[in-house]
Order: C-alpha cells, then sequence, then structure tokens
C-alpha cells in the first residue's frame, strides 16, 4: 500500500512548469481521482532514463511504495487492481472498449492535428536542454522543419474545432463523459486539451464552444489541478470569413437524441421533407 497515501509521479514539463505530455496529464488526474498525493519528481525530456535509475526512458512512470508501475494504461490498471476499494477508473469493460475507440478518434481528429499547428512553439517552450532532442526527433517524426509544419496554422485550427462534433454531442447530454461522475475516459480526453494549453499560443476553440463546460469542470477538478499558471488560453479562436462553422449551432438533429415522443414532435419536420409530393 502506498507509504503515508503519497506515490511518487515523474513529471515532464516544459519551461513554464507546466506538464506536457497528454498520456502524463491523464496520469495526474488519474492518481488523484484515486485520492492520492503525489511526490513529483520533476524534468524535462533529457535525462528520464538517468532519473528514473534506468527504469524507462518514457513517462508517465509512477513507483507506489517501491513498485515501479509504467505507462499509462498500465499504470490505469494497475491503480483499479491494487486499489478497488477507491473510485474506479475503469468501471466496466465496456468503458475500456468504447474510450480505446474514442482515443484514436479524438488522436486523429485533434490531438495530433493540433500538434502539428504548435509544434515550433512546442520546442521553443521545452526547456533549454530539450530543444535539440526535441528539434530532431519531431523533424524525424513529422519528416519536416518544425516552422514549416506549424505554418498556416490560422487555416487548419477551425477545421480542427469543427471536426469536434462527437464530443460535443456526447458532453451536450451528460455531464461527464463517465455519466454522472469522471472517469478515466474524461481524463483521457483532457489529457490532450491539456497538452494542447501548454503550448497553444493562440487559442484553439470559440468562447462560446459547447465543450467549454465540461472543460472548465474538468481543469477545476482536484482543488484545480489543471488551472497551471504555465498554460495558455484554450478560449478565443475567432471564425473568420471563408472559415467552416467552428462547431454545430444546430445540436440534436442527428445522432443518438430522444427525439420522437409522437406524432406532434416529427410534425414540422415531416411537413418540410415531404413538402411538394403527391397526396
Amino acid at each position: 500500500m502506498a507509504a503515508n497515501n503519497t506515490i511518487t509521479f515523474y513529471d515532464l514539463a516544459l519551461s513554464t512548469g507546466a506538464t506536457i505530455s497528454p498520456f502524463v496529464w491523464a496520469t495526474k488526474y488519474a492518481l488523484k481521482h484515486k485520492g492520492f498525493d503525489l511526490d513529483v519528481v520533476p524534468g524535462g525530456f533529457t535525462g528520464i532514463l538517468e532519473r528514473t535509475g534506468g527504469k524507462t526512458e518514457r513517462l508517465p512512470a509512477i513507483v507506489d511504495d517501491g513498485e515501479w508501475v509504467l505507462d499509462s494504461w498500465g499504470i490505469v490498471e494497475y491503480l483499479d487492481a491494487k486499489y478497488p476499494d477507491r473510485p474506479a477508473l475503469i468501471p466496466h469493460e465496456s468503458v475500456a472498449a468504447t474510450l480505446k475507440a474514442l482515443d484514436h478518434w479524438f488522436w486523429n481528429a485533434a490531438v495530433g492535428p493540433w500538434m502539428f499547428c504548435f509544434c515550433a512553439d512546442y520546442r521553443d517552450l521545452s526547456v533549454p536542454a530539450d530543444h535539440e532532442y526535441v528539434t530532431h526527433s519531431r523533424e524525424k517524426m513529422l519528416g519536416r522543419k518544425l516552422e514549416d509544419v506549424q505554418a498556416g496554422r490560422e487555416e487548419r485550427l477551425p477545421k480542427i474545432s469543427a471536426a469536434l462534433e462527437p464530443l460535443r454531442a456526447a458532453l451536450g447530454q451528460h455531464e461527464w463523459l463517465g455519466g454522472s461522475s469522471p472517469n478515466y475516459a474524461d481524463f483521457r480526453i483532457m489529457g490532450g486539451i491539456l497538452f494542447t494549453a501548454s503550448v497553444c499560443k493562440t487559442p484553439v476553440l470559440a468562447n462560446d464552444d459547447p465543450l467549454r463546460p465540461w472543460i472548465e469542470r474538468c481543469l477545476d477538478l482536484y482543488g484545480g489541478l489543471g488551472r497551471h499558471p504555465g498554460l495558455f488560453p484554450l478560449f478565443g479562436l475567432e471564425q473568420r470569413e471563408g472559415d467552416p462553422e467552428l462547431f454545430n449551432r444546430a445540436a440534436g438533429q442527428g445522432g443518438i437524441y430522444k427525439r420522437n415522443t409522437g406524432p406532434d414532435s416529427t410534425r414540422a419536420e415531416t411537413q418540410r421533407i415531404t413538402e411538394g409530393m403527391k397526396k
């Protein structure tokens, strides 16, 4: 059991002190959800292997009373198995399956594209010792200079925002992705949003985005865990002429919504789509 209710947590942070990795962010939330205090070991990208005594060169990593646990998903499985008497992160196998699909979609729809929009800023905000590593490794990953990848983000940001309708559809009807209370689904997706907040020198979502209430609730969890002073504002993206709508302002017309309560509820739509038909 965790000595003094404290688990050692290896952070991955920028020069601002803000956590950078979406996986590390999600793990930080998972530990607080389980009610643990964190003994944070700070640091950036370089020197992880030395900092962890040769245990890992990737983060997140935790140490629970001498036991090392690696990988964000591995940590979630460990915490739920070791501490079943504390609030569950994955309360049912179906949550794990659904979250894996959601996470895959969100990474391709938003986290990856946002990374393309801020990759040079990401390098510039990292601790000085990390600049060479971040530049070389990310240019290897992306195939171009970071400045070239980041260029033109003003054209891309509205499209990324518009792509988030599945998330808005879910959170327009439920307070949390976990339903009536948050679970690891909320933390995993919020991890990608907080990664973006750590580097987004220009806002990525409209001020009145329907996702804002959920994001604000997540930021406030566990004593304002997500309200680090080193983060940038997420909200303030403005739609320019020629941009797509930043979000669907006519939500509720498709997907899983309880709409049919009898003929009165469908009459107007029926009249609209059958107008001009022969009787």
